[in-house]
């Protein structure tokens, strides 16, 4: 609930609207600025520091200097002159208040500490001379900045942050623009917690346009605008993890400890419930890793991202693509970070990078948000994984997908068959899957798929017709065949090569 007081500066100034959470950041603000001093107000983009500066410009006068101006102040000098610009737009504003409040600094640090930016550190010299004059004269400013503020600020300045929207801040912005809207905004919260004041705005004027609205039509509302995965869905293979035979206990562990946390909201709510954060899935080539990252990809949609092939382990880029998809997927938590073949980044020497950052989220040290996001791992040889990543703690889930066994593979062969017009729909699939011992449902799928080849071929050629399982039983022959000569030396082109993605099974 709001306080009567900020009703009351609510009333003063019906333009502004503040959340509980910018509230108490402007109100902790207001009451310090009137000792003087040099203050910084930060928080993440769109959470409203530009609102909370306004507010306190309404409420305690002095100049609030905003982007407009500083580009009217660049503008009037040189354009490799932006310290200059800027130490003159100030020194205006402090001849005529005792209060300047300046908003956006991090763009002004952002542009003069570029590397092609010729006079490096001179903002720092700036600052310096403005804040010591400041100082002399006993002026107060406030400085509104997304991260860390430059160190002559940061060595003198006082601290005000705007915390992390929650529930009563969602209701505060959506109704600013909805006021009939009634969604459970608990839920609204629980399902995308890390939505910006941008964000919230759309969305109420949006349920302004859907009145009557539900909180499921609004979530998927969230969902589609203004949450994303970076995997094109609709170009991944339709397919579920229940397709996977003869790992009943998997499917259980996946369920009840991803699933259930992810999807039912209102129960991981009453239990306080999360995904396991660190998740391993270890196992042979074809045993179904990727299919349940697939199928993870279609149920989760927007809380689900992937380390593909398109980004080169231990390159640079390929660093700072992984921290954009960790960032994205705090943003949509709780969320899942599926990462294939983990044990072939570590193999080629291109992860230690990644090593690090993953140790550093697997232990919660970065942020809380970490809690939140499940980071899946596959490997086929987990001994390839570095020892530390798996001590207990950091690895919740360690699952083990293995071959299907004889009823498994059987039952593989009975649904890939079903479809199949006679006599190939026909084949005694017990007799085929007891020959077809050590392969995978990955190779038995190559198995159907080379037996109607082989099939088809007699037919046009007009070759007699075999009995129809000796097809299959050739096409396993050739399975076992290539297995064999692939584990006598593996090809020299896979050497070394880093695959990662939806790419194997």
């Amino acid at each position: 609930m709001r306080s009567s007081a900020h009703d009351r500066y609510i009333h003063m100034r019906r333009d502004i609207i503040l959340t509980p959470a910018q509230y108490q950041a402007a109100e902790g603000l207001r009451e310090a600025i009137g000792l003087g001093g040099i203050y910084v107000l930060r928080g993440a983009a769109g959470r409203g520091k530009t609102t909370v500066l306004q507010w306190l410009h309404a409420v305690c006068c002095g100049a609030l200097l905003e982007a407009g101006q500083f580009m009217q102040s660049v503008s009037e000098g040189p354009p490799d002159a932006i310290e200059e610009s800027f130490l003159r737009m100030i020194e205006e504003s402090m001849e005529q208040h005792e209060l300047v409040l300046v908003d956006d600094l991090h763009l002004v640090a952002n542009v003069v500490q570029r590397y092609w930016y010729p006079r490096s550190h001179l903002l720092d010299a700036a600052l310096t001379a403005i804040l010591a004059e400041a100082g002399v004269r006993k002026k107060t400013f406030v400085f509104a900045v997304e991260d860390e503020a430059p160190f002559p600020i940061q060595r003198r300045a006082s601290v005000w942050e705007i915390g992390d929207f929650e529930p009563e801040d969602y209701e505060c912005l959506v109704r600013a623009y909805a006021p009939t809207s009634q969604p459970d905004y608990a839920r609204v919260h629980r399902f995308a917690p890390g939505l910006n004041g941008h964000q919230l705005r759309n969305a109420g004027l949006w349920l302004d346009r859907n009145q009557g609205a539900t909180t499921e039509a609004f979530t998927e509302y969230l969902r589609e605008h203004n949450l994303s995965s970076n995997v094109e869905i609709s170009q991944v293979a339709p397919v579920d993890w229940t397709d996977l035979k003869g790992v009943d206990d998997v499917i259980r562990a996946l369920e009840a400890k991803i699933a259930l946390p992810l999807e039912n909201d209102a129960l991981a709510a009453e239990l306080h419930l999360r995904p396991k954060r660190g998740v391993l899935l270890a196992g042979p080539p074809g045993t179904g890793k990727t299919t349940i990252g697939r199928a993870l990809a279609h149920r989760l949609k927007s809380k689900f991202f992937l380390l593909d092939g398109t980004m080169i382990a231990g390159s640079d880029e390929f660093f700072e693509k992984v921290e954009e998809i960790f960032e994205a997927a705090r943003r949509n938590a709780p969320s899942v970070v599926f990462i294939d073949d983990t044990d072939v980044i570590f193999e080629n020497g291109g992860g230690q990078g990644l090593y690090r950052y993953l140790l550093t989220v697997l232990d919660g040290l970065e942020s809380a948000a970490n809690q939140q996001v499940c980071v899946m791992m596959t490997a086929m040889n987990p001994g390839s994984l570095p020892a530390a990543m798996l001590r207990s703690g950091r690895v919740e889930l360690w699952l083990e997908t293995r071959l299907p066994d004889t009823p498994a593979r059987e039952e593989i062969l009975r649904e890939r068959l079903a479809g199949l017009p006679a006599p190939l729909a026909t084949a005694d699939t017990a007799r085929l899957a007891g020959a077809a011992q050590g392969l995978t449902g990955a190779d038995l799928k190559a198995v159907v798929e080379d037996a109607k080849l082989l099939f088809a071929h007699d037919v046009s050629t007009g070759t007699p017709v075999r009995p129809v399982e000796e097809y299959f039983l050739d096409a396993i022959r050739e399975v076992h065949s290539n297995h064999r000569n692939y584990t006598k030396k593996r090809p020299a082109a896979f050497a070394g090569a880093a695959r990662i993605g939806f790419c194997g099974e």
